[in-house]
C-alpha cells in the first residue's frame, strides 16, 4: 500500500503510537513518520506508507512550523509542562524586551539537545540517562530559526509562532528565550 498520509496527531500520543495504530488499520508493515513530535504536542504528522516511505528523509529534512506557549514562572527538568517543575518564581518581562529577544534569535546558533530526548550518546539515549540521574554532557546542534513572532504576551504566557530548521528543538528554544529574557518558563503548548 503506497501512500502519504497527513495525521492530526493528537495530544497525550507519541509518534510511535501513530505509526503503531496504522499498522494495525493498514495492516502495512512498511511506514515511517517525518519527523517526531513530544507527546504533548498537537498537530500535522506526515506519513510515509510503501514505497513512499523512500521520502521520509527528503521530508524530514525540510524546514517545520510550530505555534507555542511559554508559561512564565515555572521550570522543569524536560523543559515542557509534562515535567517535574524544579522551580517556581516570581518572574516579569515586557512585551518590548520579548520582541527584542525574539529578534535576536532570527539566524542560526548552536543549540543545546534536551536531557529528555531520544538523542543517542555512546549507544544510548540521552532520556536513559536522565532517568537513571546519570550525568552526561548535552550535545549542541546548528539550527537555524528563520522567523519568531509574538501572537499573545500575558504576565505569565507568551505565545509564539516559529519556523526553523530540522533538527530544532522547540522546548530548548524556549528554554533559550527565557534565559535571554532573565526569567524561567516552560513550554506548555506546542
Amino acid at each position: 500500500m503506497d501512500k502519504i498520509l497527513v495525521v492530526n496527531k493528537p495530544k497525550d500520543c507519541t509518534s510511535r503510537d501513530v505509526i503503531n495504530k496504522l499498522n494495525k488499520i493498514f495492516n502495512e508493515k512498511k511506514m515511517g513518520h517525518t519527523g517526531t513530535l513530544d507527546p504533548f504536542a498537537t498537530g500535522v504528522l506526515v506519513v510515509c506508507m510503501g514505497k513512499y516511505t523512500k521520502l521520509v528523509d527528503l521530508l524530514t529534512n525540510l524546514d517545520k512550523e510550530y505555534v507555542g506557549t511559554i508559561k512564565i514562572g515555572i521550570k522543569t527538568d524536560t523543559l515542557d509542562i509534562t515535567g517535574n517543575i524544579l522551580e517556581k518564581r516570581e518572574c516579569k518581562t515586557t512585551k518590548e524586551n520579548v520582541n527584542k529577544v525574539f529578534k535576536s534569535f532570527i539566524g542560526t546558533y548552536m543549540q543545546e539537545v534536551p536531557k529528555y530526548s531520544a538523542v543517542k550518546i555512546d549507544g544510548k539515549k540521552l532520556y536513559e540517562y536522565a532517568r537513571n540521574n546519570e550525568s552526561i554532557e548535552l550535545p549542541k546542534r546548528k539550527v537555524s530559526i528563520y522567523s519568531l513572532d509574538l501572537l499573545n504576551f500575558t504576565n505569565d504566557e507568551i505565545s509564539f509562532k516559529t519556523k526553523v530548521s530540522k533538527g530544532t528543538y522547540i522546548r530548548s528554544l524556549a528554554q533559550d528565550i527565557c534565559n535571554s529574557l532573565n526569567i524561567i518558563g516552560t513550554l506548555s503548548s506546542l
